[in-house]
């Protein structure tokens, strides 16, 4: 596993102690899917292969998880949340993630699913949607992983 990032990788400009990194490594429990759906994504920008095992619902569950090494995720984007609140039983995310695989850009877009039980959200499984259409980053656009720099200055 890597060392803590200080921006969380999610996207939501905050601290990543203060956002997912509560949920990776202190123990508490998303309320919400879409934060669950968030703090996947992390684990995955960090390798956290054990977060994700323990995040994803016995039913479809791997046995084991083997991260690619040379694949590097930069940006999420949220598209939709439906349901998956605190006092939902489901709930479901579409989300386009951003990542550098195979020396090439490249997007994964799903649809997830969600399903809470005993208090607690687990991910189930996803239909993968149509990639979006290319888009390009500017040298000066913020850089998608969420550091709050210019994309030259970060990533680019």
């Amino acid at each position: 596993m890597n060392e803590q990032p200080r921006y969380c990788p999610c996207g939501s400009g905050k601290n990543y102690t203060d956002c997912c990194g509560r949920w990776i490594e202190g123990g508490e429990s998303p309320l919400r899917a879409e934060q669950l759906m968030r703090s996947r994504y992390c684990a995955f920008v960090m390798r956290n292969s054990d977060y994700l095992l323990r995040t994803w619902h016995a039913s479809t569950r791997p046995e084991q998880l083997r991260l690619e090494r040379d694949v590097s995720w930069f940006g999420l984007e949220i598209v939709a949340s439906d349901a998956g609140g605190a006092g939902d039983s489901d709930g479901r995310v579409e989300f386009i993630a951003q990542f550098n695989g195979h020396d090439r850009l490249q997007y994964l877009h799903e649809r997830s699913r969600f399903v809470r039980e005993n208090g607690r959200w687990f991910y189930i499984d996803g239909d993968i949607l149509p990639p979006p259409a290319a888009r390009k980053i500017g040298r000066n656009d913020p850089c998608p992983c969420g550091s709050g720099k210019k994309y030259k200055r970060c990533c680019g």
